[in-house]
């Protein structure tokens, strides 16, 4: 009969540090040299998003004003029970997540369908490619002008493209019921280049020779994208479902120019509401904590991707 010797814990621990790889010192070298690559960086991040990020925070416990010097008197959390009481916060976030849905949807599958179309084109790829990526390089200030132009009652081009098929163009930046429709189409247009490199890049991943043995088993192209393309690019399309909502919600360049929050602040989305309440009341207090509150709802959002994609690394 046999026995068998269970290795003592410390053991253990010896084995284990005897298998790592002990650090010469060119691995040193290597260590100091990549953080002095990183300093630069690291004091940047600190300077201009950490350490304004942790001021905003203390900012948002007190009555600050750009009227008077310094943080003026405790609120505690008087500002943060203001806001949530506001109705005005309300109507701001609301819009800001009316836009999210209005955009997200069609700049996913537009973003699909465009990228599948030119990654399958035989002649002109790389003129469908730049055509689809142009309008993202733009500024948002020529582009909000752009569409304003195209926008504007009687003379704009998509008011006389309606009037030839005999419809009554609405007032497309004017009306309540279309400014925020009008803004989504437009940022659409910007924006569908972004996510379209994202899914032709996920495209060049999936091997050809899936969609030759599918093509020998008889599927056709539509069943060749419904089971294979698109479950390939599972993990694409969440990183740009969740990166596009996270964009969406951080409207404001396009909304302040092309409408400033009108008509009747129906467009205003949250960040407008920050700048109104902070440069133009000049509480910046009460921005600040209406900022920390909008932080919490984009750092939600992030953390349900991460969580998405860690289970999607599990189950695979």
């Amino acid at each position: 009969m046999t026995t068998q010797t269970v290795p003592h814990a410390g053991a253990v621990r010896r084995a284990d540090a005897a298998r790592r790889p002990v650090p010469t010192p060119q691995r040193r070298g290597e260590g100091r040299n990549a953080l002095w690559f990183l300093a630069p960086f690291v004091v940047l991040y600190v300077l201009f998003v950490i350490g304004p990020t942790l001021y905003g925070l203390v900012m948002s416990f007190f009555d600050a004003s750009l009227v008077r010097p310094g943080l003026g008197e405790f609120a505690g959390l008087g500002n943060y029970a203001e806001a949530l009481g506001s109705s005005d916060f309300w109507s701001a976030l609301w819009h800001t997540i009316w836009f999210t849905i209005l955009t997200t949807p069609p700049l996913v599958v537009l973003a699909f369908v465009f990228a599948l179309l030119a990654d399958r084109v035989s002649h002109g790829r790389a003129f469908f490619r730049f055509c689809f990526f142009a309008p993202y390089v733009l500024p948002s200030a020529v582009m909000a002008l752009i569409w304003v132009w195209l926008y504007t009652p009687a003379i704009g081009l998509l008011s006389d493209l309606v009037s030839r098929v005999g419809l009554t163009p609405p007032n497309w930046l004017g009306d309540p019921n279309w400014a925020m429709i009008s803004v989504a189409i437009a940022t659409v247009w910007w924006t569908l280049g972004f996510n379209f490199v994202l899914y032709l890049a996920g495209l060049q991943d999936v091997p050809c020779e899936l969609y030759e043995a599918a093509a020998l088993d008889g599927a056709s192209p539509w069943q060749q994208i419904r089971h294979l393309t698109i479950p390939m690019l599972g993990r694409t399309t969440t990183l740009v479902a969740v990166l596009q909502v996270i964009a969406s919600l951080k409207i404001f360049d396009q909304i302040y120019i092309m409408t400033a929050g009108g008509p009747n602040f129906s467009t205003r989305p949250i960040l407008q509401y920050v700048y109104d309440t902070g440069f133009t009341d000049f509480r910046i207090g009460y921005s600040a904590a209406v900022s920390m509150l909008f932080f919490l709802v984009v750092i939600a959002v992030s953390a349900v991707w991460f969580r998405t994609i860690r289970s999607q690394e599990k189950g695979v």
